[in-house]
């Protein structure tokens, strides 16, 4: 192998060289002054609660999962059981046999991001495992079967009638390609972005990367739409046509204090979705959520500073509004004690 090949497959040069995998820190760093600027005109450091009064902290960061699922319309998002840390696997196991689930399951922590400690769950062995591993409240969620899945994100005003979509995401799922002759882990060590999943892969499912496909057979390794597992992040916004975003708005008006954020939307079809058919909400964000079109890798760095400049500014003027109408600020206390208990648990579900 060359050197420039042996230099283009080094985890440091994929990240240093493709924008979309910089560390948070790194690529928000040169915003932080128009942060602390929308902080002094909301006149308070933690006003992104104001934004989605629905919601623990506005969505931001430490919200319940299950609590978001509560406020959804029925029928919008997959059956879903909740169980605190600690809870004995044979419970569990009773309870998703009484519900009437079915495999594959999805695990996932009740409060996590970036799909931390998010495991699809294929068998009574993968749950009662995933189980005796959590130490933290959990969820287990019925597989939703649809294939395509979008970020759509959406605000409305405080006051006015109609929402508008700002941003929609595409999902291409970490999937190889067989050759006939290849192992899937070689396969993988063939593309810079599936390179830098290659240690937690080689440590999850180190029996199924032997595999050879057939010439042509693909195979899905990472079923779950976060760009940190793997997924490519592609800029759908040209679908949002008036019919889909009637259909995103009167969703999103029947949930309660909800005005800002993101809808991680499985669909069977775009036709179907423009109709408000066949679809199932896999998740809700609200105030922390990222314009995540931003990470096309067609896309530049000063485009996502762009988006994300401009969400930071209408999630500020919503909290605004909504502070004016009664809605009290996050006190500098809570706001802190939220990025604290946020550190603990990030180091709790990432190991």
């Amino acid at each position: 192998m060359s050197l420039i090949r042996k230099l283009k497959f080094h985890p440091f040069f994929i990240k240093l060289f493709n924008w979309e995998y910089w560390s948070f820190n790194v690529l928000y760093a040169p915003l932080y002054p128009y942060w602390f600027w929308l902080c002094l005109k909301a006149r308070a450091f933690f006003y992104i609660n104001a934004a989605n009064p629905g919601i623990r902290n506005g969505g931001f960061l430490m919200e319940s999962k299950k609590e978001i699922y509560d406020i959804l319309p029925e029928g919008t998002y997959p059956t879903t059981l909740f169980f605190p840390a600690g809870t004995n696997a044979e419970i569990v196991w009773k309870t998703i046999t009484n519900e009437r689930l079915h495999f594959p399951l999805i695990g996932k922590p009740d409060i996590g991001m970036r799909g931390m400690s998010v495991q699809k769950l294929e068998s009574e062995s993968e749950v009662k495992n995933y189980v005796a591993q959590a130490d933290f409240d959990f969820l287990i969620q019925a597989y939703i079967p649809f294939e395509e899945e979008v970020g759509i994100f959406y605000y409305r005003i405080p006051g006015e009638e109609k929402g508008t979509i700002t941003g929609i995401v595409g999902k291409e799922f970490l999937t190889v390609s067989g050759d006939g002759i290849s192992t899937i882990d070689q396969l993988l060590q063939l593309d810079p972005r599936y390179i830098l999943q290659l240690s937690v892969l080689r440590r999850t499912m180190a029996e199924e990367l032997s595999i050879v496909l057939q010439k042509g057979e693909q195979k899905i390794l990472v079923p779950y739409g976060n760009h940190a597992r793997g997924a490519k992040f592609i800029d759908l916004s040209y679908l949002a046509d008036e019919s889909l975003n009637q259909v995103i708005d009167q969703l999103a008006k029947k949930i309660e204090g909800f005005y800002y954020g993101r809808m991680d939307i499985r669909y069977e079809s775009i036709e179907l979705l423009r109709e408000g058919k066949n679809f199932m909400i896999v998740e809700l964000n609200g105030s922390g959520s990222e314009p995540t079109h931003m990470y096309d890798p067609r896309h530049s760095v000063f485009f996502a500073w762009r988006e994300i400049a401009r969400h930071w500014y209408l999630m500020c003027k919503i909290s605004m509004i909504n502070h004016a109408k009664g809605v009290p600020y996050m006190t500098k206390a809570e706001g802190l004690a939220m990025l604290k208990a946020n550190t603990a648990l990030v180091k709790k579900i990432s190991q």
